[in-house]
């Protein structure tokens, strides 16, 4: 038996192109200072919030990197499939994708209580979107040979959430629609995987503490590890998926959680 040693460069990422939703905050932005400095040749930012993805893509620019804002609303198909144009005009290509960005549900309570508007909201962001972006990433992928995406999901998918119905709904089919993805796109060279982060220390858990007092206390009681993962821990599980180092997987729905799904 032969085994091959494939030669390592100190970065992850060296020379791709990657496209990052909900780049503004939490997970996406600390995806987006550490995609670059992994050797990224370019990391495209998109979110509504241009003024913070500015300010972002100054900040990796005056480290040395490559950076690009897009404005982009996830409730809108047109303007996501318009930000991955935006990719090709400016760089020709696309080498990965991490499909991050996402909304709170509105209303914390039982299923009996969520409203029509929350599920639609839901259904439109945290499903719809993800099923836009990935037909249009692919797309381009097609181009140049093939290419991999990172969808954001939750642990929230793989179990009962009594609190957030619609949500924990939309991120389980999104899980779906990975594992499919993966499987209708992998003759063509395409990687597509998710992830599944817990509690972890960003706006949106801030948000969701705000109208549930002890969620973030609870997450982390939840934990074996006694506390919830920093945005940059789930950033680097991303990073790796995107990496030419995880070639032989997609199809996987990995769990950065502290082990509090175990």
């Amino acid at each position: 038996m032969t085994i091959e040693t494939a030669s390592r460069t100190a970065c992850l990422l060296s020379g791709k192109v990657i496209f990052i939703t909900g780049a503004s905050r939490g997970i996406g932005a600390a995806a987006a200072h550490l995609f670059s400095a992994e050797g990224a040749a370019a990391v495209v930012l998109a979110a509504r919030n241009v003024n913070a993805l500015d300010q972002l893509v100054t900040t990796i620019r005056t480290a040395g990197g490559t950076a690009d804002a897009v404005a982009m609303d996830l409730s809108d198909s047109d303007s996501i499939r318009a930000a991955v144009d935006r990719v090709e005009q400016v760089h020709g290509r696309l080498d990965g994708a991490f499909n991050n960005g996402g909304v709170n549900q509105r209303q914390i309570g039982p299923l009996d209580t969520t409203t029509e508007d929350d599920l639609d909201e839901q259904f439109t962001v945290n499903f719809r979107a993800h099923w836009t972006a990935m037909n249009a990433e692919a797309a381009l992928m097609r181009r140049s040979g093939g290419g991999a995406i990172v969808n954001t999901s939750s642990i929230g998918s793989r179990r009962a959430v009594p609190p957030l119905p619609a949500y924990g709904a939309m991120k389980r089919a999104l899980n779906s629609i990975t594992e499919t993805a993966a499987v209708t796109w992998a003759p063509e060279g395409i990687r597509v995987n998710g992830l599944m982060p817990g509690g972890t220390a960003t706006e949106m858990m801030d948000e969701w503490e705000a109208k549930t007092p002890g969620v973030i206390a609870a997450s982390s009681a939840a934990s074996p590890m006694g506390r919830m993962a920093e945005a940059r821990e789930v950033a680097e599980a991303a990073a790796w998926l995107l990496s030419d180092r995880a070639s032989a997987v997609t199809g996987a729905i990995v769990p950065v959680d502290c082990g509090s799904g175990a």
